[in-house]
């Protein structure tokens, strides 16, 4: 099967970015800040980003681009023979599945509040009635499983026209329209009541706020906002050539992601300064707390219409990136045509999807860790918790390992084409200090996780002492 190429150095750039930009930047991200004090924990992010998330993007580029091949296959060209590395790349594949079953649900809400602001149908209506929006909209199956489907089938639509026709082309348009929205909202942001508050929460840090629980969830966050560990950027490094350098090109990426995390911050903390919403407001402050700041807001049908328009480029700039990683990986197993992968990874999503659609309302009763836990819940866990910090330790110790492709090969790979170059002395780091965060990512993770109603393997701990 002949290799499909990226028409241009932009388009795997902003692909690449709009993989990593998602729910976790525009969602995920502001509510964190919200809750761990501003500005100390925006400051302890932007350090990790580029001690932690910056070196595994460059390996997983790397590995992607000197294999040619996508996350299940690109073990088997590197590796040397009667070595089992390959073993995670099957992993990865179903990482990249688990993602999309919760991924596609929480788009699919995003969708929803996009047309419900476009309609009307949050316009003048009591804050009350805001807040109860959010609820009734999970507990209708209709809903979450129909919004959900339209996610998945417009997804693998826009997949079918092919890698540069399809994929490159409407993200290329989807990623310049999502920062020039971000870049609209956030000059109307700063023109609000609260503005200047807002901004002083978020941009300056108080470093009296920075304890523990800041510096690890800073860390989990940088990490979990690139979703690295599960091939997503391996596999654009296999659809480019060696013109530059892949250091250059994994921090043009850091960058815009960035850009978009701390920018959709810039858009909603003024705006709670300015309604009086709890910027701690935790998960629901995009859904819940943004809707009421819309509704109290003049014009606030159509800067709410915006406003979701844009969370719906950033949601679909992953979910088409990651479909992609399914598709390749897939269609190197099977050598299925492009079309024939869609329509049968299409249906396969679709379904492996409903189970979480329908952990809010018909499936509530599944409970799998502490009360109010859903089926969400229990997948992102083994994502987030699990497949994203053991497989980025996977990468990273295939790429310094003697006994895995080596240091030498990986730099020399990162380091073909024009740009910035990876340098010796980052060998010490990359080797011993880098494997070493993310075990501690991956142990807090565990140890802090509440598995049951005021129980974490923490805790449990500590009364043994």
């Amino acid at each position: 099967m002949q290799r499909e190429k990226l028409g241009s150095r932009l388009g795997f750039i902003l692909l690449s970015a709009g993989c990593a930009i998602g729910v976790g930047n525009v969602w995920k991200f502001p509510w964190m800040a919200g809750q761990y004090g501003g500005g100390a924990f925006v400051l302890i992010y932007l350090l990790f980003l580029v001690i932690l998330g910056l070196p595994v993007m460059v390996m997983e580029f790397s590995l992607g681009r000197a294999s040619q091949a996508s996350p299940v296959k690109l073990y088997q060209k590197l590796e040397k023979p009667g070595q089992k590395w390959h073993i995670h790349g099957y992993v990865a594949l179903i990482a990249n599945f688990l993602l999309m079953m919760f991924y596609t649900s929480v788009t699919g809400w995003i969708l929803h509040y996009f047309v419900s602001f476009a309609k009307g149908d949050m316009t003048g209506i009591t804050n009350e009635a805001s807040g109860e929006m959010f609820g009734s909209m999970l507990s209708s199956p209709a809903i979450t499983v129909g919004f959900m489907a339209i996610v998945v089938v417009l997804g693998f639509l826009i997949l079918s026209f092919g890698l540069q026709k399809g994929v490159e082309r409407v993200t290329k348009y989807m990623m310049v329209a999502l920062l020039a929205l971000m870049v609209i909202l956030a000059i109307n942001s700063f023109t609000l009541d609260g503005a200047k508050e807002g901004l002083i929460f978020y941009l300056k840090p108080d470093l009296s706020k920075i304890n523990g629980s800041v510096i690890v969830g800073a860390m989990n966050q940088a990490f979990f906002t690139l979703s690295l560990g599960i091939g997503s950027m391996a596999i654009f490094g296999s659809y480019i050539g060696k013109e530059r350098s892949l250091m250059g090109e994994s921090i043009n990426i850091l960058v815009l992601d960035t850009f978009v995390a701390v920018t959709a911050g810039l858009i909603i903390f003024p705006a709670c300064f300015t309604f009086d919403v709890e910027p701690g407001a935790g998960p629901s402050l995009l859904f819940v707390a943004m809707a009421k700041v819309f509704n109290n807001m003049a014009g606030g049908r159509w800067w709410g219409t915006l406003f979701f328009l844009f969370m719906v480029f950033a949601a679909f700039s992953t979910i088409i990136a990651v479909f992609e990683n399914i598709l390749a990986c897939v269609r190197e197993i099977t050598n299925w045509g492009r079309v024939k992968a869609c329509v049968i990874c299409g249906i396969a999503v679709l379904v492996l999807s409903v189970p979480c659609a329908l952990g809010f309302n018909l499936w509530s009763g599944f409970v799998p860790f502490a009360s109010g836990s859903s089926v969400l819940d229990l997948e992102d866990f083994i994502v987030s918790n699990c497949c994203l910090p053991l497989g980025a330790l996977c990468y990273v110790l295939f790429c310094v390992s003697k006994k895995g492709w080596g240091f030498k090969n990986f730099k020399e790979e990162a380091n073909a084409g024009k740009g910035l170059k990876l340098k010796m002395w980052m060998k010490p780091y990359m080797t011993y200090v880098l494997p070493v965060i993310i075990v501690i990512i991956f142990i807090v993770g565990i140890f802090t996780f509440q598995f049951a109603d005021n129980f974490t393997i923490w805790d449990w701990v500590k009364g043994l002492f």
